[in-house]
């Protein structure tokens, strides 16, 4: 029984299509009864300088007027960039303004309460100890503030409870003595152990050190805590005891063990966290002849999710020998489901809440808000005796962007419910998905079962109740005609104007045949991303918008065809990823943040963060481009409304990001530094940070192990971040 040689664990392809769906798009519709560019100059164009407040039909190369300006937005007070602008690089370091200064408020296996060692940078740590340890690739985020009696307090910025995501192992330089192992084909169990205590989210207390903005954790806080993949959950909203949710750990459907790669996030206004799971497909395996035991209903949904028989475990956690690793695998392999885990697929995939303010709750699994690649769940602003809006993006090629509305109405009375509050607003709701026309209007397709077809006579899936919808409404979608969009990601909606930012990564298998092209993705292989915005007619909760193209990613040295929004060497970017609006109270609410998780770029710069100054849909004009498809397009990007703001080490992601309430102090997530090679017999790897960051305080400096961290940064003279 010899070991192999050292491997990284494989991850979940995301470059893989599982969106086959044959639904039309608007501009499908119009090609199939007459010249479509034809068309978009003439009727639908007029209608659309209507819907869009007049803008004009300015095109590359062709001719018209500039667009009208729409009105202004009634905001605080004018915001304005107050910083130097971060120049490419691809040093291995955080790099930030020369005014600002950064420091590690912790990173991959450091201990939240005494008695665990600290961090050796050997991987010797045990697996049981990751219970109680920050976990690896931090990922999504949201700031708390506390107050003293152990409340949510928004306007607290001294105190808080911070809760990080902990999305994957995706090279596991600093679990594990020597990378992940593998003996005859198997993972060795402590190490499985270890990857799933390392998984989930951590909650931790944190405050500000004497004289300073920049914050420590409090070690041993009674809110620390961490929740991964083996930690007990309850399953609410309409699948809560389904049959499809029945395993041998949960014989009613009624409870789930474990949430996984967990990346962006959200909040709620009464003062709980929302973790959604993401590439859960890394943790399931499915035997090779196990469609003879499935129905026919059963394979649909299993492929249109992307778990085919035979697709092997990508981190092989259902290798090890012993009954708690079997259920990393749904097979049918036994007579009824409560004696097997053929439906244990069913249970990831969930919006998950978590109270931070009772370390003892359990967390709760919202079905009601749909199972898919959830990239995060962003609420709209709360507004009394209006329903709870909130939005989120399936993060894989061709997939949707939904909405969930509730039923309940907010009332300010339920701040600090807890779970209690989450049930009355996120169990009982509607379930939309996006359709975004070609003329810039765009409409919310209800997800609704004994509705428009989606039923159990339904030709793409037979839905059986409203549980059968949520679970799989992908397949829900897909028969409504929802657009398949190029990977849509993080969210956010502009608090002084309600308009929902989402961003599309990038899409390298759109082809403009088998995946054509349409007006919100209108570029051929597109590599470097684009972010899209739609405003909401009428209230938040209605069912139509009016959508353009904020920004398009581009390299500036790239060509100038592609680099529609006139970017520049201090804000060019590629495949847009994280996104946050600034909710802070100093008179700075609605500064934006763009963060990247970039391949296309970083020949010539790691991956970054911006600050942008949005402006609102409709304040561009409609453009073509380069591969001819129009769109429409906000106006063009400048140094004055977006410049980069830092610049992070190399191989690395940059992540999650959140402001405390006075704008004084920013953290943001640094995910997987170095994540391409190591040498563990040298303790040589691709990155060394943060060990290398200069100025870090001393159990994080000096090590050599890449490890995934938070970062404060806060400005040296005390001011407000960006402005």
């Amino acid at each position: 029984m010899k070991p192999t040689t050292t491997t990284e664990i494989s991850t979940y392809d995301d470059n893989e299509i599982v969106n086959h769906s044959g639904n039309a798009h608007f501009s499908d519709i119009l090609a199939a009864n007459m010249n479509r560019r034809g068309v978009l100059r003439g009727s639908v164009a007029t209608s659309a300088g209507v819907l869009l407040g007049s803008v004009g039909l300015t095109a590359c190369g062709g001719d018209g007027s500039g667009p009208a300006k729409p009105p202004v937005s009634n905001g605080p007070k004018e915001l304005k960039l107050n910083f130097e602008p971060v120049a490419h690089t691809n040093a291995d370091l955080v790099t930030v303004p020369k005014d600002y200064q950064v420091s590690i408020l912790h990173a991959l296996g450091d201990p939240l309460h005494y008695g665990d060692t600290s961090w050796s940078d050997t991987g010797t740590e045990s697996a049981e100890s990751y219970q109680r340890r920050i976990g690896d690739g931090h990922d999504g985020m949201y700031y708390f503030g506390l107050s003293d009696d152990g409340k949510f307090d928004a306007n607290r910025s001294d105190r808080g409870l911070l809760c990080v995501n902990h999305e994957y192992v995706v090279a596991p330089y600093g679990l594990h003595p020597a990378g992940s192992t593998r003996v005859d084909g198997k993972r060795p169990a402590e190490e499985v152990r270890k990857e799933i205590f390392a998984h989930g989210a951590s909650v931790s207390e944190i405050q500000r050190k004497a004289g300073s903005n920049e914050m420590e954790m409090v070690r041993g806080s009674k809110y620390n805590r961490r929740v991964h993949s083996a930690t007990p959950m309850e399953m609410a909203g309409p699948a809560a005891g389904n049959a499809k949710l029945v395993t041998k750990l949960s014989v009613d459907g009624k409870e789930a063990f474990g949430m996984n790669n967990n990346c962006a996030c959200g909040y709620t206004p009464w003062g709980t966290y929302l973790t959604c799971e993401e590439n859960y497909l890394n943790v399931i395996g499915r035997a090779v002849d196990d469609d003879t035991q499935r129905s026919a209903s059963e394979i649909v949904a299993l492929n249109r999710y992307g778990l085919p028989q035979g697709r092997e475990n990508p981190y092989g956690w259902d290798t090890p020998e012993g009954e708690e690793f079997k259920r990393w695998n749904s097979a049918v392999s036994a007579a009824a489901a409560r004696d097997d885990y053929r439906n244990i697929f069913n249970s990831f995939g969930w919006v998950v809440e978590i109270d931070p303010f009772r370390p003892d709750s359990k967390p709760v699994k919202r079905s009601a808000l749909g199972r898919f690649n959830h990239e995060g769940a962003w609420p709209a602003p709360a507004k009394a005796g209006e329903p709870i809006v909130i939005y989120s993006g399936d993060d894989a090629r061709n997939e949707y962007v939904f909405k969930f509305v509730s039923d309940a109405k907010w009332d300010p009375k339920d701040v600090n419910g807890g779970a209690a509050a989450g049930a009355k607003y996120l169990d009982k709701g509607t379930l939309y998905a996006a359709k975004f026309n070609d003329d810039g209007t765009g409409e919310w397709l209800e997800l609704t079962h004994g509705k428009n077809g989606i039923d159990a006579s339904n030709p793409v899936y037979p839905f059986a109740d409203q549980a059968d919808v949520v679970m799989h409404c992908r397949l829900a979608a897909d028969f409504m005609g929802a657009t398949k969009m190029d990977r849509p990601e993080w969210g956010g909606v502009n608090p002084l104007n309600n308009e929902v930012y989402m961003t599309m990564t990038n899409n390298s298998k759109r082809d403009g045949v088998k995946i054509p092209l349409d007006a919100a993705n209108p570029r051929i292989g597109n590599t470097n991303g684009h972010i899209v915005r739609w405003r909401e007619e009428g209230s938040q909760a209605g069912t139509k918008f009016q959508w353009d193209i904020y920004l398009f990613g581009a390299r500036v040295d790239g060509k100038q065809s592609e680099n529609l929004s006139n970017l520049s060497a201090t804000n060019d970017f590629s495949s847009p990823d994280g996104l946050y609006f600034d909710q802070r109270t100093d008179g700075g609410a609605g500064l934006l943040w763009i963060q990247t998780d970039d391949g296309s770029y970083t020949d010539v710069t790691n991956c970054m963060m911006l600050a942008a100054i949005p402006g609102q849909v409709g304040d561009g004009k409609r453009v073509t481009t380069s591969d001819g498809q129009e769109t429409i397009m906000g106006a063009h990007a400048t140094g004055a409304n977006v410049r980069r703001f830092l610049v992070g080490p190399f191989d690395c992601e940059i992540t999650g990001v959140v402001v405390t309430p006075d704008g004084k102090t920013l953290f943001f997530n640094v995910q997987h530094p170095g994540e391409d090679k190591g040498d563990f017999a040298t303790n040589t790897f691709t990155s060394h940070w943060p060990g290398n960051q200069p100025g870090i305080i001393s159990h994080h400096q000096g090590h050599k192990r890449p490890r995934s961290a938070t970062v404060v940064v806060t400005r040296k003279d005390g001011g407000p971040i960006a402005l």
